[in-house]
């Protein structure tokens, strides 16, 4: 369906640039947007891979498992089932670091791994038990201490202070992981 709306959107939008005359200034912002595309995708990548190694670093040098350590007694508290099965557990512990750091694409494998892990222990098949719906949400609503996908986009975009979104991140992401969490936990008495 999103792609029928992008293409009556871009038709359109190609149809009234020729028909009021604009059609050499409309192919003009085509060809420099296509340009700033690349110029974008490239910068990003960059800062990516330089990321990717800081977090590999951290990684290597035992802080993402001292983080680890950390959040093991409180995801005990959240996860009922997960928390008394340590593969479960380990592989929702290893996701969320990942994604506190910023490290979406190094997270999403632990987090494949803790959805199958919680599955096996899940009863009832049909439906995803409490904490797999708590841990999708603290997935999506994960704290983020270093958002460097983020910081990477507004680099490569020229700001001259692209660290500068670290701290409203925390708040953004910690006020959205606690609402979560606290819903989670309301509809699990009900549902």
């Amino acid at each position: 369906m999103i792609n029928y709306i992008w293409f009556i959107m871009i038709f359109c939008g190609v149809i009234f640039g020729i028909f009021t005359g604009k059609g050499e200034i409309l192919s003009k912002g085509i060809v420099l947007a296509a340009g700033d595309t690349v110029e974008l995708v490239i910068g990003i990548m960059g800062l990516m891979c330089m990321w990717c190694g800081v977090m590999k670093i951290a990684e290597k040098s035992g802080l993402m498992d001292k983080i680890a350590s950390l959040l093991r007694p409180i995801l005990k508290l959240l996860f009922k089932d997960a928390s008394k099965d340590p593969k479960a557990l380990g592989a929702i512990v290893m996701n969320l670091t990942a994604n506190m750091m910023g490290l979406s694409n190094a997270a999403t494998p632990f987090g494949i791994k803790a959805m199958e892990e919680m599955d096996r222990l899940n009863v009832d098949k049909e439906r995803a038990s409490n904490d797999m719906v708590l841990f999708l949400v603290l997935n999506a609503a994960c704290i983020q201490f270093i958002p460097s996908t983020v910081i990477s986009i507004r680099a490569a975009a020229g700001s001259t202070n692209p660290g500068m979104i670290i701290v409203p991140a925390i708040i953004a992401t910690g006020c959205a992981a606690i609402v979560g969490v606290t819903v989670c936990k309301i509809f699990q008495r009900y549902f």
